[in-house]
Order: structure tokens, then sequence, then C-alpha cells
């Protein structure tokens, strides 16, 4: 199973948000500067985090991007269906006979839904703000 980059570069560029003090906006630029990125590539994830609510935008010379709402309310789930939306990872193509189903019901499908939704779970327990603060805290004791 494999995350998009879209995924990898919003969920660092949330912790980062979360990790400046409050009202603290951070500019396109230095967000895509911190991840090695193009601005206008992140700009588009930025666009997906902002319309799911949980950023904010503020224009003009001292605008730039901040948490819309505390990061310790914002999990990774949040996060990946922002960018991603709510699909289903695995979908059975597949017209079933006796030789998988009884009921043409996909086993297999079935299975990998049981999987997902218990990565689901597991993300739904994953905050922002933990990450955040796990940094801050490795930051320290260097």
């Amino acid at each position: 199973m494999k995350f998009s980059k879209a995924i990898n570069y919003a969920l660092h560029t949330m912790v980062y948000l979360a990790d400046k003090p409050k009202g603290t906006s951070i500019g396109v630029e230095r967000l895509a500067e911190t991840q090695k990125l193009s601005p206008t590539y992140l700009s588009k994830i930025l666009t997906k985090l902002v319309k799911a609510g949980l950023i904010e935008s503020t224009p003009g010379a001292k605008g730039g991007y901040r948490l819309a709402r505390k990061g310790d309310n914002i999990t990774f789930l949040d996060v990946i269906h922002a960018i991603e939306g709510q699909t289903v990872l695995f979908y059975c193509s597949i017209d079933h006979d006796d030789d998988f189903s009884r009921n043409e019901e996909c086993l297999i499908e079935n299975a990998m839904i049981e999987a997902e939704e218990k990565m689901k779970e597991s993300l739904d327990r994953k905050y922002i703000m933990d990450i955040a603060k796990l940094m801050r805290s490795q930051k320290n004791l260097q």
C-alpha cells in the first residue's frame, strides 16, 4: 500500500504549521522551501487543505497559511481525506461465481475492507499536534 506524495507533503506541511505559535502565518514560498518543492505544486495541496477547513489562507504581504483549528483536533485521517477524498483503497472488479463466494459477495474485498477500516481507525487516532510536539522535544534534546 502506498500513499501519494501529495499526502506526504500535506502531512509535513500540517506538522510544520502546528509547530508554529498560534496565529502565525507562513507563506507558500517558505512552506515549499522546507520540503524542497515547487510553490506552485504545494499551492494545489494547500488549496485542498483550505477547502477541507484544516488550514486558513491570509492574503497580502504578511499573509500565508496557518491551522484553521488546533492541531490536537486534526488527525492524519483528516489530512488524507482532504487530499484524496474518502474513496476505498480496494474495489473488487470481478463478477463472482461459486469459486470465490456463495452469495455473489467478494470475500477478498471483505477482507481488504476490514484491513482498511483498521488502518483508518489507527490514522484517526494520530493527531498532527502529537507529532509536532514529538519533533519539538527531539529538537530540544539535540
